[in-house]
């Protein structure tokens, strides 16, 4: 009687159901972060002050709160949105990174539980501090808007400036060579060790290559409209393809050609109302 094969389908069962349980974690808590995302987009949009620009001024300024509690409100809002926006791009990278330290260390469900939880928390780490200076530059730059209305009026053309520069940016080698890190990400998992300080440091690791790969869709996120929902889910959708794609240095390509054009399209509009 081959006792091996006894010992080793229980094994494979009980791997399969943790990553099953794993994924369905996963969505339940994108379903929650998607459906936190869109009820605050649609708060601020059903009470943004038109004059100050709507959605863009209800997201930095916070009107009617204290300066902590306004910083605590986008916070929540930021990280809700993040987890939306690029859970179903980490995912993946997380089923890998789990096989990797099993294949390293074989850890009970706990303990690999755990390790999977501090990499992902590296990761949104990341994109928290991120957060929190976008904020300080929103509320100057929202503040400096509103004082100065010529600074206003140019806001359509500065929109399409970067709208240009980010479509560059999707075209240029750094962009290619940050895009390659983060799908690489599984290969030097393996060199870390398995436990909570190498998890961690993995987070951090692979948090650091997707927002520098990612910086160009941010700047467009938070030019553009933070919380506008329809730009949040193309946003998430383009930065899906380029983790998933079979080709991703096509999709980065493809991806900037449209941006570039959008550049192009709102700076004629500006030329053409001037």
């Amino acid at each position: 009687m081959d006792t091996s094969a006894g010992t080793a389908m229980p094994e494979l069962r009980g791997r399969w159901a943790s990553e099953w349980a794993f994924l369905a974690a996963g969505a339940l808590l994108f379903i929650a972060s998607a459906g936190a995302t869109i009820y605050w987009s649609g708060t601020m949009s059903g009470n943004m002050p038109m004059s100050y620009g709507g959605t863009m001024f209800m997201a930095w300024m916070m009107p009617g709160q204290a300066w902590l509690s306004a910083v605590a409100s986008f916070m929540a809002m930021w990280m809700v949105m993040m987890v939306a926006m690029m859970l179903p791009s980490l995912a993946p990278t997380l089923v890998i990174y789990r096989r990797s330290m099993r294949s390293v260390r074989r850890p009970d469900k706990t303990h690999l539980g755990r390790l999977t939880a501090l990499a992902g928390a590296g990761y949104f780490f990341v994109w928290a501090v991120f957060g929190a200076v976008v904020y300080t530059l929103g509320v100057a730059l929202t503040t400096a808007e509103m004082q100065w209305m010529a600074l206003a009026n140019r806001v359509p053309l500065a929109t399409g400036v970067i709208l240009l520069l980010a479509g560059c940016f999707q075209l240029t080698a750094w962009k290619a060579h940050q895009l390659t890190c983060c799908r690489g990400a599984p290969a030097w998992a393996k060199s870390l060790s398995s436990d909570v300080q190498g998890a961690w440091q993995y987070g951090l690791r692979l948090g650091a290559h997707c927002l520098l790969c990612c910086v160009g869709f941010m700047v467009i996120l938070l030019i553009v409209g933070v919380m506008d929902l329809g730009l949040m889910v193309i946003v998430a959708a383009a930065i899906t393809l380029e983790r998933l794609a079979p080709r991703p240095e096509r999709v980065a390509r493809a991806v900037g050609i449209v941006i570039l054009v959008a550049g192009v399209v709102m700076i004629a509009r500006f030329a053409g109302m001037g």
